[in-house]
């Protein structure tokens, strides 16, 4: 059972779940169900004009070694952007009181830098992994703790860890690039199969394990219903803030495994870590539209990932300024919030 198909485990009382077919339809549901449909086809069709415009403007567009350097590009963000979701998902859409963690990025700089400090002072890549991971699951825990127990809103909360984390990153690195180089980095940082970078592979991996728990299991289809039913779901018996926590923890986790997989990318740290917030944010956004609900799902955010990271190379091909790239991306998160809005009051009246 996917999450197009239930929201809800079957442990949640059966007249939740089955409430669409024990009522009539709203009267607007047909609408609804049409501008949905406009909404998740456009987007589709934009993808592939974007390709096509892209592929006649810029001649190397899709050549085998541009297409590959994108999809190893997307590895970093598309798994920050999985982390992302992963919150969304189990705190609910609305980008004010639901899931938010602003805290990603520098997460993924700070765990980036542990890495390649352990790796300069003599320790090995299992040492620096387990730190590395270890890591962004203490920023996980923090953000987790800030919201479950203090009861802060997750906006300012991982807005507050966010500040914390980066200025640690600085202490940490000096605001200096540290190199790091093993063998470990370079298998991951190298072209696999059909020449396509090994970070691209890690990326559908990584994309088809954590889809196959999130949209396929019961696990997954609880952390749904704590997001878009929380007063069903405890009325059914499930710890709602254990689950929020345990996104969080997902999510810091995300950004641990981002870290390591920038440094292989990098050779070593990254100043400015916190410059990829508004790419992933709306790779995560954006992600809600490619599902046939307009819930955010793991697939959506992949296709999300290459649509924006596509886009960008394309601007750089045409060497277009990055500040227009980043107007874009702001306009592309005003576009998705405003859409999904409207569609979900519309769908409540």
């Amino acid at each position: 059972m996917s999450v197009d198909a239930a929201y809800l485990s079957p442990s949640l009382p059966a007249s939740i779940g089955n409430e669409a077919d024990a009522t009539p339809a709203p009267r607007g549901a047909l609408g609804r169900r049409l501008a949905v449909l406009a909404l998740r086809q456009g987007s589709l069709a934009v993808f592939i004009g974007v390709l096509v415009y892209f592929s006649i403007a810029a001649p190397f567009f899709l050549s085998v070694d541009n297409i590959g350097n994108v999809l190893g590009q997307s590895a970093i963000a598309g798994v920050l952007a999985i982390g992302l979701t992963v919150v969304i998902i189990a705190g609910g859409s609305n980008v004010v009181t639901g899931g938010i963690d602003l805290s990603l990025a520098s997460n993924m700089g700070l765990s980036a830098a542990v890495y390649a400090s352990l790796v300069q002072a003599g320790q090995g890549d299992a040492v620096a992994i387990i730190c590395a991971l270890g890591t962004g699951l203490l920023i996980g825990a923090v953000n987790a703790a800030a919201i479950t127990l203090a009861g802060i809103v997750p906006l300012l909360a991982t807005l507050a860890v966010m500040n914390v984390v980066a200025g640690l990153e600085l202490v940490l690195t000096l605001n200096t690039v540290i190199p790091a180089s093993t063998e470990f980095l370079a298998t991951v940082s190298a072209t696999g199969p059909f020449g396509i970078p090994v970070l691209a592979y890690l990326l559908l991996g990584f994309t088809a394990l954590v889809a196959a728990v999130v949209q396929y299991t019961p696990l997954g289809l609880r952390l749904y219903a704590v997001g878009e039913f929380p007063e069903a779901a405890r009325a059914a018996g499930l710890r709602v803030k254990l689950f929020i926590s345990g996104a969080f923890l997902a999510s810091g986790l995300c950004g641990g495994l981002a870290g390591i997989l920038s440094v292989s990318y990098l050779s070593g740290s990254t100043t400015g870590a916190g410059d990829m917030l508004l790419p992933v944010v709306v790779t995560a956004l954006l992600g809600t539209v490619f599902s046939r609900r307009l819930v955010p799902t793991i697939g959506g955010t992949l296709l999300a990932t290459l649509f924006v990271s596509f886009l960008i190379n394309g601007f750089q091909l045409l060497n277009i300024s990055s500040t227009l790239v980043s107007g874009v991306q702001g306009l592309l998160i005003l576009l998705v919030v405003s859409a999904t809005t409207l569609l979900q009051r519309k769908g409540n009246q």
